[in-house]
């Protein structure tokens, strides 16, 4: 998350900061997902943001400026849901009119695609409505005033 941050600090997008760092894309995406750095792409990554390795890996006295507070993380969870919620939209644009077409060529008789679609477009409109927060039931911050409210104090 620290590499993500930094990067949107300076308002990259992880292909700039491939090519800034001579990293992959993947590569970049990796570590943005949490996944270990080697030394060498910790060098890039350190030159590139003008910071020491150690501030990179973690080190807790060094990261301290760069720790992500529970709103930032609360709001890369956001995008990265509402990101989701476009991906899934794609798919079904992508996938319904050829399964359409796959129906009426095999089964022109039996429209079963309608049943998929209508499945699938509720499922659609859940996802959406969860990606966008439009209702709280459930969610992360109902769950912490369920909690607060049941230990009669703040967490």
């Amino acid at each position: 998350m620290l590499i993500k941050k930094l990067r949107l600090q300076k308002g990259w997008s992880q292909q700039q900061l491939a090519e800034f760092s001579g990293l992959s894309v993947r590569t970049i995406q990796r570590i943005e997902r949490g996944h270990k750095a080697g030394n060498e792409s910790l060098k890039s990554l350190a030159a590139v943001f003008e910071t020491n390795i150690q501030t990179l890996r973690g080190d807790k006295d060094m990261a301290k400026d760069y720790q992500l507070s529970d709103e930032e993380q609360q709001v890369f969870q956001q995008v990265q849901d509402i990101k989701d919620f476009f991906s899934h939209v794609l798919t079904f644009m992508v996938v319904v009119p050829c399964l359409y077409i796959f129906n009426i060529m095999l089964t022109p008789e039996v429209l079963w695609i309608n049943y998929l679609v209508i499945g699938w477009t509720i499922g659609l409109a859940l996802h959406g409505i969860w990606a966008y927060d439009v209702i709280s039931f459930l969610s992360p911050d109902w769950e912490k005033k369920e909690i607060e409210k049941r230990l009669g104090r703040k967490l």
